[in-house]
């Protein structure tokens, strides 16, 4: 009997099958680590994420009354457009090994990726930090561009800029 299920099996009521319970319980957390990990990583992927809400505020705050309902829409649109060209493009280029050291070159559209079980959550946390970047910088433009130009600077910072980047470091 594991130490585990030594320690559980008085927590059980000394049932006859309390041992075999105890068990059967400790052997379920066997891979407690992997979990523990990915829900802390997405949990941070929320935080990262939400951070959109604040920009989108601050991005209200500094615009007319009459454009505020186009900053919310953009804000929507760099979480949806960004979402896109990162895991077409964005995704490949920062992860995509074995790469030429300057941008990676493999996984676009998170095709083959390396293994079968691989890593969804680290996707997501860093999609919601390319998405961030894009936030930042939207405040800085509002009401200076038109809609489709600043779709595309978007789409641009998520697919290439960022993943780019982040391939360096």
């Amino acid at each position: 009997m594991s130490s585990c299920a030594s320690d559980l099996a008085p927590l059980l009521g000394g049932v006859a099958n309390s041992s075999a319970a105890a068990g059967y319980i400790c052997d379920q957390f066997t891979d407690a680590g992997f979990a523990i990990d990915n829900t802390y990583l997405l949990f941070s992927a929320y935080l990262v994420f939400s951070m959109q809400l604040g920009f989108a505020m601050l991005c209200a705050g500094s615009v007319r009354a009459k454009n505020t309902m186009n900053i919310m829409l953009t804000n929507v649109i760099d979480a949806a457009a960004g979402g896109l060209f990162y895991y077409l493009f964005g995704f490949a280029f920062a992860f995509g090994g074995p790469s030429n050291g300057f941008i990676g070159k493999h996984f676009f559209g998170l095709k083959e990726v390396p293994q079968p079980s691989f890593d969804y959550s680290n996707f997501l946390y860093q999609w919601a930090f390319a998405i961030a970047a894009a936030g930042i910088t939207s405040g800085s433009i509002a009401e200076r561009t038109q809609f489709v130009a600043y779709l595309i600077y978007s789409s641009f910072l998520t697919g290439f800029v960022y993943p780019v980047v982040s391939h360096w470091y």
